[in-house]
């Protein structure tokens, strides 16, 4: 039985930048059930958003971390990650999501951004087609995290510091006592005195291990790249990732890995398990977004490169689940909701100072797993943010 500091099951976003920053202090073992780089999670693709402007302070001041923390990581894998392009977030008339939710919020946290009218965004971004009640904030720090090469600076670096990474290495089997752990996989034992789960649509089967279940729902999503006509528009330097705060809401991204911008809807797809999920595309969700770009963004509309499924983990609030598993002082668990990324490298951090040090200076109290509402059996869910 091999014995390591600490062991992450799980690399995708969340267990890649954990297994990074463990490795700086201890051995570490990484294993994933899959192949590394794998697509039936949430953390691959080319692209997604971080921004600043978020619904509550406390996210706003988690992001100002996260740029921190990312700038870190290209610092040590010598390399540019983060993409900066501006964010726009959009409001219709009477929409769904308060936009005073993310203004008060910038403010509060002095966070520089412009309030824009539907004109004023049709001249600075001619693509958009709005109608004249439509307001809007941009924000110039937001922009792309490129994901799948930052899942790969994380396991790099992991790697060159002495971590120990097994590809189509599944948990079978995880025995919890006072201060040790044993892992089973199914060629292999392990022993470590911190555990550390970031397996997303996959974490309940692992939390059933030690008797915790959490009220998750996954489903299916995607995102579609379109072939616009001019696609130069829709260039980096041209044209901000966005988000449309409605429901059904909305969000995008300048072209980035393919020849054409990206759109997707926020929640728009079907209940699924692990197991019963497909990679087909589906034509509702399709045609749902398919009729928002030929309203709102005309010319971007063109063929489809590519429609791309992932799954959603969502707790009920939508808030991360970042904490010890209750009754089992030795094992961590992580879960995004969903829109983590843009978080992972701060994350990461924050594992490997609750699994090394026992504490961290983030304030990850709305994060909790014994939150109320994560003790219904069937509790009301909100995942607009």
């Amino acid at each position: 039985m091999e014995e390591f500091d600490a062991i992450v099951v799980g690399l995708g976003a969340l267990g890649s930048a954990a297994a990074c920053r463990l490795a700086a202090r201890g051995s570490v073992l990484g294993l994933e059930q899959f192949e590394l780089g794998h697509d039936r999670g949430a953390s691959q693709d080319h692209s997604r958003i971080i921004r600043l402007s978020y619904h509550t302070p406390g996210y706003v001041r988690l992001a100002k971390r996260a740029y921190e923390a990312w700038a870190e990581i290209e610092r040590d894998a010598g390399e540019p990650l983060i993409v900066r392009t501006g964010g726009l977030d959009l409001w219709p008339a009477d929409a769904a999501i308060p936009m005073t939710d993310y203004t008060e919020s910038l403010t509060a946290e002095q966070v520089p951004f412009e309030r824009l009218d539907a004109a004023e965004v049709m001249r600075s971004w001619p693509q958009w087609s709005l109608d004249d009640d439509t307001l809007a904030i941009f924000q110039e720090d937001a922009g792309i995290a490129p994901a799948a090469r930052c899942n790969e600076a994380h396991r790099r670096l992991a790697t060159e510091l002495g971590a120990v990474l097994r590809p189509n290495s599944p948990v079978t089997a995880i025995h919890a006592s006072t201060g040790e752990v044993e892992v089973e996989a199914p060629d292999a034992r392990f022993r470590t005195h911190r555990l550390i789960l970031t397996a997303d649509a996959w974490t309940n089967d692992l939390l059933s291990n030690l008797g915790v279940h959490l009220p998750l729902t996954t489903t299916q999503e995607q995102v579609t790249y379109f072939a616009a006509p001019h696609a130069d528009d829709f260039a980096t330097e041209r044209f901000p990732i966005w988000i449309w705060m409605d429901e059904p809401s909305f969000y995008g991204f300048p072209a980035y890995g393919h020849p054409g911008p990206k759109v997707a809807q926020d929640c728009g797809g079907l209940p699924v398990t692990p197991s019963t999920r497909t990679f087909e595309p589906d034509p509702d969700n399709l045609a749902r977004v398919t009729t928002f770009v030929n309203r709102h963004l005309p010319s971007a509309l063109g063929p489809i490169i590519e429609t791309k499924t992932c799954l959603y983990t969502l707790t009920p609030d939508r808030d991360f689940v970042i904490d010890v598993v209750p009754g089992h002082p030795e094992v961590l668990v992580a879960l995004g909701a969903a829109h983590a990324f843009k978080f992972a490298a701060l994350i990461g951090r924050a594992l490997d100072d609750l699994a090394t040090d026992g504490a961290t200076d983030l304030d990850l109290s709305p994060f909790r797993i014994d939150r109320p509402i994560l003790q219904l059996d069937d509790p009301p869910t909100s995942w607009m943010i």
